[in-house]
């Protein structure tokens, strides 16, 4: 599993995992409470894996801020604080350079919340799989590519 295999939906609280496709959408089961429900095609469905936050200088995928936390955590539940200031300090001692115009407080909420969820279910490795993606690209021919150190015997 990878983070792109891991939902949210707008309007419902937790994370949801992919089940089958259904006829007017897809299926998913909540990562808490192992409970299925349809996402319905008018839904608003995004993976963690495609989501990013603003900074200053551009756009940090959640994947490196969910890192983060979890560095700065030693794997331990975030805060689980609801005083806006608190959170605030917390995420900027996360990730200092986060564009405080355009992230807004309950963006703050979700992220610590959902890093939260992942490592109260033991999904926190979801994080490492992402790096172990990288498969060569295949040839027109079908064959992978070559590596240029390996020299060639004759």
């Amino acid at each position: 599993m990878t983070l792109k295999d891991i939902y949210t939906i707008a309007g419902y609280p937790g994370l949801f995992t992919y089940v089958a496709q259904g006829r007017n959408g897809i299926i998913v089961e909540g990562i808490e409470d192992k409970k299925r429900m349809n996402a319905f095609a008018t839904m608003k469905v995004s993976s963690l894996g495609d989501i990013s936050v603003f900074t200053q200088t551009g756009e940090i995928p959640l994947i490196d801020i969910l890192k983060r936390i979890r560095e700065k955590e030693n794997a331990n539940p975030g805060p689980e604080s609801k005083d806006p200031k608190v959170l605030q300090v917390y995420f900027e001692s996360v990730l200092p350079e986060y564009d405080k115009e355009r992230v807004h407080l309950s963006d703050i909420k979700k992220i610590v919340s959902w890093y939260n969820i992942l490592q109260k279910n033991n999904l926190l490795s979801v994080l490492d799989e992402e790096e172990k993606v990288d498969v060569p690209e295949e040839k027109e021919d079908g064959k992978g590519e070559e590596d240029p150190t390996k020299e060639e015997k004759s």
